[in-house]
């Protein structure tokens, strides 16, 4: 097999990547205990082919036997917070919104007890292990928090905010009558009427492989159009950005995972909204609206649409908004929350190297430890 203990960085390019290999990471995302759509095979081949500074990126994958039961996308942060303090750290790139490594069904203490395994004796990773954009409440918490209790490896978790989360078995209407004002639900209802008289308005989902690419740059260019594209924040500000999203949006498309919504007025797209299915759930990945139609909410609208898409599709059980905390549309229309933790788990080893690692661990206790007693929270 072409499995490794030691991962060596990602080559330029995914084409590298033997058949054998892409067929262990699909075989591994469809039996996955809990879903990410970034970490799932399309997203993350997209993600390493534009995204990834060469070199930087090594995958950790665990193995019972011949069985994948995990994989780890890790990079080296040549800083912790403030501390120069290099740390291996799961690779979260620009647009990538969850960071939970994929864990097969079953397996999820064996996997991690693995990826620590490899991470201990790698001298490629320094002082400790920095995990951001999990779930609190995930299985990869809970599996990280068994392996560390039993191998007493040290684990602090250092943040945790929440952001909307839709989790819901009623329906668009119900869920709309039940969680958002009545004030505000009526207003919604006048802004629909005022546009319908602008002229013909169509709600679509993408259904055919041929409309991807035409579909991902009319969302290019409407991204681009408002605030993004002044800020140079748009992906199309961006060739590898934008180069990224189409391949990931393509690749999705084919193995049923995209899902990609419009409203169109007169035929031309005023809002647009993009979200990415992992098994019985999804990410909301960006929305985009024409600013000039701000009048009308745009992008309240799609969001709209997106609830009653959403709640319509039996395959869809929850969707994360991938959203900032306190974001001031979306907490306002979806009522759930999922809350989202980063952890510092200490790194071990033999000798001197195990000695660097506790120090270092030691070290970052001590700074946050200072800081939270000058906040006055400790």
């Amino acid at each position: 097999m072409d499995m490794a203990s030691h991962p060596s960085p990602m080559a330029a390019h995914t084409r590298a990547l033997s058949a054998g290999q892409r067929a262990r990471w699909a075989d591994l995302a469809a039996d996955a205990a809990e879903a990410n759509a970034f970490y799932a095979p399309d997203m993350l081949c997209a993600a390493l082919d534009h995204l990834a500074r060469p070199g930087a990126v090594r995958i950790v994958e665990a193995f019972a036997g011949e069985l994948l039961i995990g994989l780890l996308p890790v990079e080296i942060s040549p800083g912790y917070g403030r501390l120069p303090l290099a740390c291996a750290t799961n690779w979260m790139h620009r647009h990538c919104f969850f960071g939970a490594p994929i864990l097969r069904r079953g397996h999820e203490a064996a996997a991690w007890r693995e990826f620590f395994a490899q991470l201990d004796d790698a001298p490629w990773a320094p002082h400790f292990l920095h995990l951001t954009g999990l779930d609190a409440a995930g299985a990869n918490a809970a599996a990280l928090e068994a392996i560390c209790s039993v191998q007493g490896r040290s684990r602090r978790e250092i943040h945790r905010y929440d952001r909307a989360l839709l989790r819901s078995d009623l329906d668009a209407g119900a869920y709309w009558d039940a969680h958002v004002r009545a004030k505000k639900r009526k207003e919604i209802r006048r802004l629909q009427k005022r546009l319908e008289e602008l002229g013909r308005i169509e709600e679509r989902r993408l259904t055919e492989i041929g409309d991807v690419s035409h579909w991902c740059g009319d969302f290019l260019a409407l991204e681009r159009s408002g605030w993004k594209g002044r800020e140079g924040s748009a992906l199309a500000c961006s060739p590898a950005d934008a180069a990224f999203f189409r391949a990931a949006s393509a690749a999705a498309f084919g193995e049923g995972r995209l899902h990609f919504l419009r409203i169109d007025l007169d035929g031309r797209a005023i809002a647009m909204l993009v979200n990415f299915l992992h098994g019985d759930g999804g990410f909301s990945f960006k929305i985009a609206f024409d600013e000039d139609m701000g009048r009308f909410s745009p992008g309240v609208l799609i969001e709209l649409a997106n609830l009653g898409s959403v709640q319509g599709d039996p395959a869809i059980a929850w969707m994360d908004s991938c959203a900032a905390p306190d974001h001031p549309m979306i907490d306002s229309l979806w009522a759930e929350r999922r809350s989202m933790a980063q952890y510092r788990v200490a790194l071990q080893g033999t000798g001197a190297v195990r000695l660097r690692r506790a120090v270092a661990f030691a070290l970052a206790d001590g700074c946050e430890w200072l800081v939270r007693r000058v906040k006055g929270q400790a």
